[in-house]
């Protein structure tokens, strides 16, 4: 039974993360700015109105953990995020400093005040894209959320080496094409079968393989 930290649990991908952890009896605790009925039914524990973009409220959420998790921290998924769409042709610089905020520095801040609650044995998995892939890109546009993935690629590469004296495992997981609101509900898998590899992924994360760059199903990605 592990201690598990959700953000972004609300709905889509997070949600169903929350429901099958909780189903083989992780204890969840969901953070999100605002909760829904189907998280209230499974999460162990919500801690609702934290904006991951500001500071001050990632620093509350430190304070709060430390006071509501029964034991240490075993897993932070750093889910939350957000996706838009530029091309060159109509770029929005406030979407793409937005996507920066969300996609990047708000998965950085916390694991910054959120690893000092964990401990060797613990993991780190921040949920980035494909999408993020330099040597993956065939298509273009999306400027704004291919680089903030990109970032976030970087970022979880030096969270790995800079937390694995402590013991601590980073994974950086692409969960798939999901069926999810982000998206206009297209896609090639649901949540429930993205979350399943994603589990599983989380489960094979050890030292031996930190700060590797996966795909749900288990396939390696190139950065």
């Amino acid at each position: 039974m592990a201690n598990v930290v959700i953000t972004g649990a609300n709905r889509g991908i997070g949600l169903a993360l929350a429901q099958q952890l909780a189903a083989r009896g992780d204890r969840v605790t969901a953070v999100c700015r605002d909760s829904s009925d189907e998280l209230e039914a499974v999460a162990d524990q919500i801690v609702s109105g934290i904006d991951v973009t500001d500071e001050n409220s990632v620093r509350g959420l430190q304070t709060i953990l430390s006071e509501i998790l029964d034991g240490d921290l075993d897993i932070l998924i750093n889910n939350a995020g957000v996706f838009r769409n530029e091309s060159l042709q109509q770029l929005d610089t406030d979407s793409i400093r937005q996507q920066f905020e969300v996609n990047t520095i708000a998965p950085l801040t916390l694991a910054a005040n959120l690893s000092p609650l964990m401990v060797a044995g613990s993991k780190l998995v921040n949920i980035t894209s494909r999408m993020g892939s330099i040597a993956d890109n065939g298509s273009g546009q999306y400027y704004g959320y291919r680089a903030s993935k990109a970032a976030l690629n970087a970022v979880s590469k030096s969270l790995a080496l800079d937390l694995h004296p402590q013991g601590i495992a980073v994974a950086v997981l692409h969960p798939g094409f999901v069926q999810t609101r982000m998206v206009g509900f297209n896609g090639d898998v649901t949540p429930e079968q993205s979350a399943a590899g994603l589990i599983q992924r989380i489960d094979e994360l050890n030292l031996a393989n930190t700060g590797s760059f996966w795909h749900a199903n288990g396939e390696a990605l190139p950065w």
